[in-house]
């Protein structure tokens, strides 16, 4: 798929229906998402993070996160949304330079979250928010290509906000023209319900905590258009270090039983690769 096809691709995919999005944290994953049959990938901040031993929130720099998306771009031929966290800057302007960088790393479109790390994560003042997502809008509507601007209300997932005030951010991004719209970890199905019905953009929901229990269906079935999974699956794969190594370390090897073969690995990244 051509670098414009797949950003056509990916602002028709939020056009009906739903799709499942999922996060890889290296080339090596990303293919293997592709073999199995994900239409498009973005990255994780956590997940990225989590490779060079930092934690999420502030521990990648823009450049990292560039060259990181740069990499995952290049790794197959799917169109590949960037977690760019707060936009790498408390300014409007930064948010607009982050987008424009965004898109000469041939990302297909990007989120930007609402809330500023330092030593505890608070979130923006409202009309701050709004003026970043504003900036964003812009950058990406002037890069005449498709560009699809995630506005995010991060306040609930880490608690400095209701749901209310993050419905409240939503409108209001959606106001401003973001193209998608994103509250993480609502407190379960009944709150999830009422952020789809305060909005009319695409919602992006994560699969992570309560949403959990719901399937890809039911999700869709309420409305939903896109389905993320941040460190979800990148958190999987530490699992079972964690589960392995504790056996290791007793003297027991079957938690390795469970491992896939080399083969099948190495089938998966040759048909998950730009060339294949």
């Amino acid at each position: 798929m051509k670098m414009a096809e797949r950003h056509e691709t990916f602002a028709d995919l939020h056009g009906s229906g739903c799709f499942v999005m999922p996060n890889p944290w290296d080339r090596g994953s990303a293919r293997m998402m592709a073999a199995m049959g994900a239409v498009a990938l973005a990255t994780s901040s956590a997940a990225h993070a989590f490779t060079l031993g930092r934690p999420d929130m502030g521990g990648v720099s823009r450049d990292e996160a560039l060259a990181h998306a740069e990499d995952i771009v290049a790794a197959t031929s799917l169109p590949v949304s960037g977690d760019f966290e707060n936009g790498f800057g408390d300014a409007p302007e930064d948010v607009a330079e982050t987008v424009r960088l965004a898109a000469e790393a041939g990302l297909s479109g990007c989120g930007i979250e609402d809330m500023a790390f330092g030593e505890s994560v608070t979130a923006y003042d409202f009309d701050l928010a709004l003026e970043k997502v504003k900036a964003g809008v812009a950058a990406a509507r002037s890069l005449g290509r498709p560009f699809v601007l995630t506005a995010r209300a991060d306040g609930i997932m880490n608690g400095v906000y209701d749901l209310a005030e993050g419905i409240r951010r939503l409108q209001a991004f959606e106001d401003a023209g973001a193209d998608c719209l994103y509250l993480p970890v609502p407190p379960g199905k009944a709150e999830l319900a009422q952020v789809l019905g305060a909005v009319s953009a695409p919602v992006n929901a994560l699969a992570v905590g309560p949403l959990q229990d719901l399937s890809v269906a039911e999700l869709a079935g309420m409305g939903v258009r896109r389905i993320s999974l941040g460190s979800q699956v990148a958190r999987l794969t530490h699992a079972a270090i964690r589960d392995g190594m504790a056996g290791l370390m007793v003297g027991d090897l079957t938690p390795f039983k469970a491992s896939a073969s080399g083969d099948e690995i190495d089938a998966m990244l040759r048909e998950g690769s730009a060339d294949g």
